[in-house]
């Protein structure tokens, strides 16, 4: 099992940035595809952004051209820069690791847009 820990959430006004990181454990990372999803209160979690094992990336309309994903093999870390926060964006940012044989997620990370 891949373990995932995400860190970098927080409190932000909006038309802020934050930038979000998931670490992950094992040998192997360079081949999963990794995403990021999120939930806000109430409603069900949400894909934000993937990016494949080759690198290739994909968006939801609501955060294209605000947040960019990333990851770095050598650090076994994927990474979520997010600017040009909204309110709407406020949500639990989940990270998570497909790996064929499986998937994991992390434990979440809170993201509160408010001023």
């Amino acid at each position: 099992q891949v373990q995932l820990v995400e860190s970098g959430g927080g409190l932000v006004q909006p038309g802020g940035s934050l930038r979000l990181s998931c670490a992950a454990s094992g040998s192997f990372f360079r081949f999963y595809a990794m995403g990021w999803y999120r939930q806000a209160p109430g409603k069900q979690r949400e894909l934000v952004a993937v990016i494949s094992s080759a690198g290739s990336t994909n968006y939801a309309d609501s955060v294209k051209g605000r947040f960019t994903v990333s990851r770095d093999n050598a650090k076994t870390t994927v990474f979520l820069q997010m600017n040009s926060l909204k309110p709407e964006d406020t949500a639990v940012y989940y990270c998570h690791a497909d790996y064929g044989l499986g998937s994991s997620w992390g434990q979440g990370t809170q993201v509160t847009v408010s001023s």
